[in-house]
């Protein structure tokens, strides 16, 4: 089952009897499992055909027993697990899957890991379709997510907003779609487009200083302002800690590196097999430009080392933003 077809499906009343929901991302298992408490039953059916555990709190043997339950003055009933990574002896479900009740939605959310796909239970699941994998999404599908999720919404966003908040929010997309969420309140209706400036007025991360804008003035080797953006950064850690800073710098160099090894340097085989937005290809050349082999395989070195340092393998008592400043200088020097 893909979470589409889940939706769909969902959506026409074909209902299956078992959706067992589980995975590294949480937020499409988030997604069904509200849709289906708030959607499948009616409000006057829900006080007697809707169950919600938590898999601390209970049991194997209890939730098989409210599962088998027929339901009350309605087609169905909805029986829900948050939490059921938690569950003790999850393999006793077998029982119940295979002969489930077909007037009942079991829902088991099974969240942050994978169920073990070597067991009696998950191939059980599987051959019947009751199964739906949420995997996490890697860091540079993020940036085309946020852009994805916006159009559904009729959003259009810049490739630079877009990286901003992929840079500062991670890859939690429950927290990309909360603070997406808030800029939607603020927004005029007639406003449409997410850029930069719309970033930091209602996210509060500067359009100036941020980490994209420092490998953009290190790609060019632009010493005033990488000094300025990193000057920015020692006087406020809290908001750009160094190890995000770091882990950012190695994104990008490892890629301009990689950029020297291909043989076919057109703009679409770049931003295709270094996995980046076109929209930054040129950035990558320029840097490529700027950065031999040899050199970029210092600065990884440089950057791994310094890795090390802010975390205090090696480190004399220098503190996050005098090492960002060591590491800028030998950087562009």
């Amino acid at each position: 089952m893909t979470y589409n077809q889940i939706i769909n499906d969902l959506e026409n009343k074909n209902f299956k009897p078992i959706y067992f929901l589980h995975g590294e991302e949480p937020y499409y298992i988030d997604k069904i499992t509200d849709y289906i408490i708030k959607n499948v039953l009616s409000e006057s059916e829900k006080s007697f055909n809707q169950t919600i555990f938590y898999g601390r709190d209970t049991n194997i043997p209890t939730v098989i027993n409210a599962a088998k339950r027929f339901p009350m003055m309605a087609n169905n009933q909805v029986i829900v697990v948050k939490e059921a990574q938690y569950l003790d002896k999850l393999e006793d479900l077998i029982y119940y899957v295979e002969k489930p009740l077909k007037s009942t939605l079991l829902v088991i959310a099974y969240k942050h890991k994978k169920v073990d796909k070597r067991r009696k239970l998950y191939n059980a699941l599987k051959k019947k379709d009751f199964t739906y994998e949420s995997t996490k999404l890697y860091d540079n599908k993020i940036p085309e997510w946020i852009i994805n999720y916006l159009k559904e919404r009729n959003y259009d966003i810049t490739p630079e907003a877009s990286l901003l908040l992929t840079e500062y929010l991670g890859s939690d997309l429950s927290k990309i779609t909360g603070e997406l969420e808030k800029i939607f309140i603020t927004l005029s209706p007639d406003i449409r487009k997410i850029d930069l400036e719309t970033i930091e007025e209602n996210i509060g991360i500067s359009k100036d200083f941020n980490n994209f804008e420092l490998t953009n003035a290190l790609s060019v080797k632009d010493i005033l302002k990488a000094n300025r953006i990193v000057n920015y950064f020692a006087a406020n850690p809290k908001n750009n800690p160094i190890t995000l800073t770091i882990s950012s710098l190695h994104f990008f160099f490892s890629k301009v590196l990689a950029y020297h090894s291909m043989k076919n340097k057109s703009s679409a085989t770049i931003a295709s097999e270094l996995k980046i937005h076109p929209f930054f290809v040129n950035e990558y050349k320029k840097a490529a430009a700027n950065y031999r082999s040899q050199k970029l395989v210092e600065i990884i070195s440089l950057l791994r080392e310094y890795d090390l340092k802010s975390k205090g393998w090696g480190n004399t008592g220098i503190n996050a933003g005098n090492l960002l400043k060591e590491l800028t200088f030998k950087i562009l020097h």
